[in-house]
Parts: C-alpha cells; structure tokens; sequence
C-alpha cells in the first residue's frame, strides 16, 4: 500500500501514528482524524467556491464578448479574494424589525445545506461517504436550502422579501419532485442508492441507457438551483430583488457562494450518477485520478448550466410551474415506470441487449412525447383561430 494507490488509509496511518506517539488514545485519535478530514474538504470546497466566482465571471465575459476580471493578478485570477475583502468590509445591516436570530442563520444554512451534500460527493473510489441511503440524504440535505430561503424571506420582516421566498418555494417544491423521480431511475439499474456504489456499477454510463433521465435531471437540478431561466430568486428585472433584498455584505456573500457551489455540486451528481463519476483509465488502481476525472466532469457539467443560464431568457413563473407539474412530472413518472418495467422484463439478459432496449425505450417515450406534444398544440392553435360568432349568430344559437 501506497500513497498513490491508497492515500486515505496511508495518511490516516501516519496521523494515528504520530497522535499514539502523543499518548492520544485509538478511539479519540481517530474521532480527530475524522475531524480533519471533513475541515481538508469543507476547506477544499470552500476555495474551489472563490475559483468558481473567477470562472463564472471569465465564462459569462466571453458569452457577451468582454474580458472579464483581467487585473487583479495573471488573467484577474485574484480578483474573487478582492471581492471577498469588499463584502467583509462592507456595513452589515440587519432590518429594525427582523428576527435577528432568523435572519443571521438564514444565509448559513444556505451554505451548510451544500456543504452537508458533499459528505455523499464520490471524489473518488476512496473519497466520499458510501451511505446505503446516499440519494435520500442528498434529498434531506437539499431542503434545508428551502428552508433557508424561507427563513430569510420571513426574519427580514418585509413583505417583498416573503413574496419572493413563497414564489421561490414554490418553484423548488415542484421541481424536486421530477428530481426525485429521476434519482430513482440509476437507482433502479444499479440496485442501490449508494451514490458511490452507483459509480461503480456503471460499466457503461447510465446517459446511455437512460439518456431522458439525465436530461431530467439536469432541468429539474437547474430549477433547483434557481438559476436562469429559472432564476425568480434574483428577479433582475423587477423592482427588488426577491427573497435576500435586505441582505448586505458577507450575508449576501454566503447566499451567492452557496449558488454557485450547489451549481458545481449538482453538476457533480449529474457526472455520478449518469456519466461514470470517477471512472476512467487507471482511476481504480490511483484514486487521485479518480480526482481528477471527477473534477472534469464536474467543471464540464457546471459549464453547461452556465451555458443555459446565459443564453436563456427567465421563464415567467406560472409558466415555470406548469411546465414542472404538467410536463415534466409526469415524464418523469412515465419514464420511471418504463425503466421499472424494463428492468424486471430484462433480468438475466446480456448487458447489450439490456443497454439497448433501454436506449431504444427512451428514444420512443421522447417521439411519443412529441407527438403528444404536437396534436394539443395543433388543437390550441386551432382554438385560437376559430372564427368569434357575431352578436346575432349567438344569438340565434
């Protein structure tokens, strides 16, 4: 056993080594080195979170044909340790008649509801807590995010601020509902809902099987998210801005670093559960390469929700609600119930026959939802169209 091959168990081993050297007892030796470990990735994310800030800012600069931060340090890269100075510096202003208590755990348990979910974040075979319930948990830590929101819009005591954390709720609420119907779909090819387990039982990743799932939930973890175009936490273009307006300095701060984290995040799960996490050439025999795979993936999926958020307009919100509860819920219900089906059907058969008539499935499920899709906007349009009857047919009618 090496660093390389196994680099958990070989630093835990050494620390062990060097607190029994201290006269430290195994059992609080190894609750300390549990300690340390969570710090080394809550502090990871957390600076993963500032370089996030620098390319969100250069990404969003080449859409709309600017530089972006190009001063402070090579190509700006410092400028988000500015920003982070700016934003401590600044007043903190809490309202006259805000709950203090509310208002000042809001913006933490924003941050802490993803910081929670990277306990079940597979780095690779060896980093990242296997839980048997690994998908339940990811669900239960997420909401702790909506309760956050709703406590930051009801402690400011303002009522534009609770409008928008009732509209923003009600957004999250129906679209964790596709989301967690999507979750149960590489639960049901893998047999478990271990998220680690799930990237090990991918010899072939799961956007191959279920192509309709992943887009799912990649819409339903963007809606999730709040960002554009389903972005009503913001609502730029009206005159406040929804559920954190009287939120100022590094209050806000852990708001907007909670987004862009949970965008990472989730983009994250995308890669594990339908793109093979950490697999790749060697990631098994030298997990820091599993790293390194995952961290890509990741990147790459947290590229295309910025690629949506920047190249879409915002969706009005009773459009935005009707498209969670009257298409994509039930999709996502149609689909599972199909890949259910399938999966039990299909037991014994050879993983390309498998693999195939999944894929095939998800290809006929998408032509018939087109197809649906077309006939009732043909009877729309037709609706639309018909002749009003003048006052005196109606009237003989």
């Amino acid at each position: 056993m090496t660093f390389w091959t196994d680099p958990i168990h070989v630093v835990a081993g050494w620390l062990q080594g060097v607190f029994a050297g201290w006269g430290m007892s195994e059992g609080l030796a190894n609750v300390l080195i549990a300690f340390l470990g969570i710090l080394v990735l809550v502090s990871f994310a957390m600076v993963l979170d500032i370089f996030l800030v620098w390319v969100e800012r250069k990404v969003v600069a080449r859409f709309q044909d600017r530089l972006g931060p190009n001063r402070v340090g090579p190509w700006g890269i410092f400028q988000p340790f500015a920003d982070v100075v700016k934003l401590l510096i600044k007043e903190d202003i809490t309202p006259a008649g805000a709950n203090k208590l509310l208002f000042n755990m809001a913006p933490i348990l924003s941050l802490m509801s993803v910081l929670l979910v990277w306990a079940v974040l597979p780095l690779s075979s060896e980093i990242g807590l296997d839980l048997n319930v690994g998908l339940l948990y990811l669900v239960a830590a997420g909401a702790l995010g909506t309760l956050a929101i709703l406590l930051a819009g009801w402690a400011s005591d303002n009522k534009y601020a609770l409008v928008g954390a009732f509209r923003m709720v009600a957004q999250m609420v129906a679209y964790e509902i596709p989301m967690v119907v999507a979750l149960l779909i590489p639960t049901i090819l893998a047999g478990t809902m271990g998220v680690n387990s799930i990237v090990k039982a991918q010899g072939t990743w799961y956007v191959l099987i279920s192509p309709l799932g992943a887009l799912i939930f990649l819409i339903a973890a963007i809606a999730e998210l709040g960002r554009s175009p389903f972005d009503l936490n913001e609502a730029e273009s009206e005159i406040v801005a929804g559920f954190h307006i009287e939120y100022t300095g590094m209050k806000f701060g852990l708001f907007y670093a909670g987004e862009l984290l949970h965008a990472f995040t989730f983009g994250g799960f995308v890669a594990a559960l339908f793109f093979g996490g950490w697999r790749g050439p060697g990631a098994e025999t030298y997990p820091l390469l599993g790293v390194v795979y995952f961290l890509l993936k990741a990147l790459f999926f947290y590229w295309v929700i910025m690629w949506v958020k920047y190249s879409m307009p915002r969706v009005r919100i009773d459009h935005m609600l009707s498209f969670a509860w009257k298409f994509l819920t039930p999709l996502a219900l149609v689909l599972l119930m199909l890949t259910a089906l399938l999966d039990k059907l299909l037991a014994g058969a050879s993983a390309l026959t498998y693999g195939v008539t999944m894929f095939v499935s998800n290809v006929v499920l998408v032509w018939l939802t087109i197809e649906v899709m077309k006939a009732y906007a043909r009877r729309e349009r037709n609706r639309e169209e018909a002749p009003v009857p003048s006052a005196a047919q109606a009237a003989n009618q």
